[in-house]
């Protein structure tokens, strides 16, 4: 992803810092470290919760064990995309995100596709490997010993295998794909529909190899786990990413604004949105096995949302709140304040459209379909919020006297003409 030319000034005034007086900018910076210990908290708790009901599935598979590891990852997904907004601003977390929530996949890689899928190409020789089919396969030149699919295996070897970025092997993605499968029903509704018989032991096994198929679901869950134990542990209390992010007060405030005008702008609206209705192509959702991309759509505004108003909702219904950017910017400017509030909740009720429609039935497969006007309106309603907020968030870095920031950029938004080059 390009570095967009969409930049914030700094501002000159020195009134700026007397204005300020009123709201502490630590505080403001510890209720942000305190969202995120309190949301990846809950994002490893959840993943536990997941772990569980995937030992329940090789333990004893059935329909009902696949749905609830369903539900479970389901479940996973709400706290973690609310802490996306914690990238971009803190290398700690960009430098490790890639670890849980990579995207796109080649999952071919990893286990059967269909015969449409296609097989190695020039850019992938490994696009259609089978790791879960084959206990030694060449990578790199070199035979690989992958007779026990470990989470060693997969993260050291497996992940980018042959350094290429989408022979992703680990994270919420590959464990998606091993619970529904791939997801065949193009721009029509429906997710992916891997039988639970793929998982199940001995003459009733589907598709081959289910032992090995079961060792890789479980290892990748474990993997999983220990990836958000380590990040839960770097925003707790001593943890080194609340040190850094709180140890400057200027550079923890551009962190704060790197993660909400980056995610808002070339992430969610460009290469998570705008990009996939350019090209029609269901395969550029963001959880594109599991049709459950109008969900990580909506928390990922909510965690944009978070930071702004210094308050969080735990999965267990409490609250995590503090003293607020909000509170900073309407000290220096209370009609920002309103602004930036408005054009979020705007995004947020667009966001909720697509939830609520696709919950409904109205897929965010179908929505992308070529010549779908209500599909494209939703989706250009969210797009268009999440444009217009980061025009605001730009404008809060300026009266605050910060450095300036150059948000995340996308071609789709930035050089649509590129996208089909």
């Amino acid at each position: 992803m390009h570095r967009t030319l969409l930049t914030a000034t700094t501002a000159l005034c020195g009134l700026t810092t007397m204005v300020l007086a009123e709201t502490d900018r630590g505080a403001v910076l510890t209720t942000y470290a305190d969202i995120a210990a309190a949301a990846y908290a809950d994002s490893l708790a959840t993943a536990q919760e997941l772990q569980a009901a995937v030992e329940a599935l090789i333990a004893d598979p059935s329909e009902a064990t696949l749905t609830d590891a369903r539900a479970a990852w389901k479940a996973a997904r709400v706290p973690y995309q609310q802490t996306e907004v914690y990238r971009f601003g803190n290398p700690m977390v960009d430098d490790w995100e890639g670890k849980v929530n990579a995207w796109p996949l080649d999952e071919g890689m990893i286990d059967y596709v269909d015969a449409s899928y296609g097989g190695a190409t020039d850019a992938n020789e490994l696009a259609a490997l089978n790791i879960i089919a084959t206990p030694e396969p060449m990578i790199a030149g070199q035979t690989v010993d992958a007779t026990s699919i470990t989470p060693d295996l997969i993260a050291d070897t497996l992940n980018e295998a042959d350094g290429i970025e989408t022979n992703v092997a680990r994270g919420y993605h590959a464990i998606e794909f091993l619970l529904w499968g791939q997801d065949l029903n193009g721009t029509e509704a429906g997710a992916g529909d891997r039988p639970w018989t793929d998982y199940a032991q001995g003459g009733d096994c589907t598709n081959g190899n289910c032992d090995r198929r079961a060792d890789y679901l479980s290892a990748a869950t474990d993997l999983l786990v220990s990836d958000l134990e380590e990040m839960a542990a770097l925003w707790a209390t001593g943890g080194a990413a609340r040190a850094a992010v709180t140890e400057d007060v200027d550079a923890g405030l551009n962190a704060m604004l790197t993660g909400m005008g980056s995610l808002s702008y070339g992430e969610q609206a460009g290469e998570r949105m705008r990009l996939g209705l350019m090209l029609n192509d269901p395969e550029e959702e963001h959880d594109c096995f599991s049709d459950n991309t109008h969900m990580s759509h909506f928390y990922d505004g909510q965690g944009i949302w978070n930071v702004y108003h210094g308050e969080y909702t735990r999965t267990d219904g409490t609250k995590v709140d503090g003293p607020a950017l909000a509170d900073l910017v309407a000290e220096v400017d209370p009609a920002l304040d309103e602004e930036l509030t408005a054009k979020l909740d705007t995004t947020m009720a667009a966001l909720g459209k697509i939830r609520d429609s696709a919950e409904d039935g109205f897929a965010y497969d179908m929505m992308l379909a070529r010549g779908n006007a209500e599909g494209e309106a939703l989706i250009m309603a969210a797009v268009d919020g999440l444009i217009d907020q980061t025009r605001s968030i730009e404008r809060v870095v300026t009266e605050l006297g910060l450095d300036s920031i150059a948000f995340e950029g996308s071609d789709s938004l930035d050089d649509p003409d590129a996208v089909f080059q």
